[in-house]
């Protein structure tokens, strides 16, 4: 995410030197009568030489732990899905993907009452990669015609390829390459640890960006141009080969319990029917909707997000906005079913890491340093501030003696030792602030948003500080 965040605001960057010269003026810099001002308003307390001996000394997240906010965390939820083992993203970007698994496997669990699958993750994500480089590649030949500091054509050039992602590209990914188990395509180092053959790899798009623009300011037919990323790709494909796997056409493979004994005869599959047999012959898509809590924008209308979808040939992105009251009780409807949801965060506000608990009570940042910090959500969203960085599982949620929630639980993908047994716990409070999107069955949308969903979307632009990958 951080790299991603930093393409955004460099962008800013640019296009504030890039003003023009009499935008300046003399009244505009720190003067020496302001930094006068500014040196009195010190109030160089002894508090205050403390503060900054401890300060130095610490973290800031060290010193403004709300003591009275730490007591053990409540491990009971009043609605619950069955449990299942926790993953482990490591140094890369898939949590959508590892989020979406878990919510197939979930369900799959549940169907069978007694079969347990773990899915290969390097084996999507080696799909994911080739398709955003086509992503990439075509998208460069879509806008030959256009300047090459034109605003799309910054787009694609910037950031060529990631790993980062929504649910949609799961969905997309899974109806066109199928899924195989972790047992067949088991995770490598560069799945586990993405950033250097990413940036091999953006390098590479990179410079077979401008050799396809050069083609077509050449006047070069679209059969050859199309040939030539034809012949890009392949580089592309070694490079992942050669760093994940090749994913595998055929395999056989026999189903186990929870216990890890196999109860099935093993059987041959590909890709396509082994995903198929997860999903009991039913394809992902059209059989969910996705919302978002956007205050910075009109409630109850659709949006799409342009060039958001892993594949070319895919699906933009599109949500339909909502008030908080209205995902919860959606999400609660599909927890009181047994239904886990794809959903995401901007999980780094008021974490504590130790106890995986979020609670904007953790820690008190405006006492230490004697201010506020008094943006609400959409504030925070429309200065880069905050936005959804992080998908999770959904899993749990704890209501009131009126059916309020209370409490929240999500399986995260950072290892089973990490937080709250490989979970987070979050207040409500929490939730209402910095959860953004959630994925949902249409069995659990009331028909009034379900018709609310169908209306013609507004395009939104992916530059959009809320459209960034979940990573």
């Amino acid at each position: 995410m951080t790299t991603t965040r930093t393409y955004i605001m460099s962008g800013l960057l640019l296009a504030a030197l890039s003003l023009p010269c009499h935008a300046k003026t003399d009244d505009g810099g720190i003067s020496k009568d302001m930094l006068t001002e500014i040196k009195q308003a010190q109030q160089r307390t002894p508090a205050d030489r403390a503060l900054f001996n401890a300060l130095a000394a610490n973290s800031i997240d060290a010193l403004a732990v709300n003591q009275a906010n730490k007591g053990p965390v409540d491990s009971y939820f009043s609605v619950e899905t069955p449990q299942q083992s926790i993953h482990d993203q490591k140094q890369s970007g898939r949590c959508w993907m590892f989020s979406g698994f878990n919510v197939m496997r979930s369900a799959f669990a549940q169907r069978t009452d007694s079969l347990v699958v773990d899915l290969s993750h390097d084996y999507l994500f080696f799909w994911d990669q080739l398709e955003k480089s086509n992503l990439f590649l075509q998208g460069v030949i879509d806008c030959a015609d256009k300047p090459i500091d034109d605003e799309r054509v910054r787009f694609f050039f910037k950031s060529p390829i990631n790993d980062g992602g929504t649910y949609c590209g799961v969905v997309d990914l899974v109806a066109k390459y199928g899924l195989v188990p972790s047992e067949i395509m088991p995770e490598t180092y560069s799945s586990d640890n993405t950033s250097k053959v990413a940036s091999l790899l953006k390098s590479k798009l990179r410079e077979f960006g401008l050799q396809l623009r050069d083609m077509v300011a050449k006047g070069k037919s679209k059969a050859d141009v199309k040939a030539e990323k034809t012949r890009m790709l392949a580089t592309v494909y070694r490079m992942l080969a050669l760093t994940m796997g090749e994913p595998p056409t055929e395999f056989t493979y026999a189903f186990k319990n929870k216990d890890g004994r196999t109860v099935t005869e093993a059987k041959k599959y590909n890709p396509v029917t082994f995903a198929a047999e997860i999903l009991d012959g039913k394809p992902l898509k059209g059989s969910f909707i996705m919302v978002m809590n956007d205050p910075r924008r009109e409630y109850y209308k659709t949006y799409e997000i342009e060039y958001d979808r892993h594949t070319y040939d895919g699906t933009n992105w599109k949500y339909l906005n909502l008030p908080m009251e209205d995902i919860a009780k959606m999400a609660i409807a599909s927890l009181k079913d047994g239904i886990k949801l794809y959903s995401s965060y901007d999980v780094a506000k008021f974490l504590d890491r130790k106890r995986g608990y979020c609670d904007i009570n953790n820690y008190d940042y405006g006492s230490l340093f004697g201010t506020t910090f008094g943006m609400d959500k959409a504030q925070r969203i429309m200065t880069y501030d905050s936005g959804s960085t992080h998908a999770m599982t959904l899993t749990a949620v704890d209501l009131d003696k009126d059916g309020k929630p209370v409490m929240w639980k999500v399986e995260n993908s950072w290892g089973p030792d990490y937080g709250h047994k490989g979970c987070l716990v979050m207040t409500d409070e929490w939730f209402n602030e910095f959860m953004f999107r959630l994925v949902i069955d249409k069995k659990y949308v009331p028909a009034d948003i379900m018709k609310q969903y169908e209306q013609k979307p507004v395009m939104v632009m992916p530059e959009d500080p809320l459209f960034l990958p979940d990573e």
